[in-house]
């Protein structure tokens, strides 16, 4: 048996809000949170799976978003980030993820009340346990556009063990 290592990775997105709307709602981490903006983007706008996207393709090499998501979103119409994040999983042929670590910057949606869901649905795609996700919330104290509400911001911190 070879030695296991440990590599963490780090992934990032952002997009912008819309115009306000009635009856809208925003996708955060799987889950639907209402909202009187939408997000601008070309799939369901979840940055919290094109964050954690981004982290698996800096630990496989191979970028999902801007590659194959678009081909999936733009090409089939399938809007789902879960999809995207599902497409990022199956190239991961050597190690797994154990844990998962989310910061979200925006001024509003208020997320505490959704944290333990997105934990929920997160850790099921990742296939890691609730508490092995941890998810904060920080408004940057107004000192970018997505703490003064423009639109909202994700980083998040995957790590991995590998044999070697």
């Amino acid at each position: 048996m070879g030695n296991i290592i440990s590599i963490s990775t780090i992934g990032q997105d952002s997009h912008r809000f819309g115009e306000p709307a009635e009856d809208c709602s925003i996708r955060l981490g799987g889950i639907d949170i209402p909202f009187d903006r939408n997000i601008v983007a070309n799939s369901d706008g979840d940055v919290v799976f094109h964050a954690v996207t981004n982290a698996i393709s800096g630990f496989t090499g191979v970028n999902i978003l801007g590659g194959e998501a678009d081909k999936i979103c733009l090409e089939k119409g399938i809007k789902d980030s879960s999809v995207y994040l599902k497409k990022a999983m199956e190239y991961m042929t050597e190690g797994r993820i154990v844990h998962c670590s989310v910061t979200i910057e925006c001024l509003r949606p208020k997320l505490m009340p959704h944290i333990p869901a997105m934990k929920e649905s997160l850790g099921s795609i990742l296939g890691i346990p609730a508490s092995s996700v941890g998810i904060t919330a920080t408004t940057g104290e107004g000192l970018t556009g997505f703490g003064r509400g423009e639109g909202i911001q994700v980083f998040a911190i995957l790590t991995f063990v590998k044999e070697i």
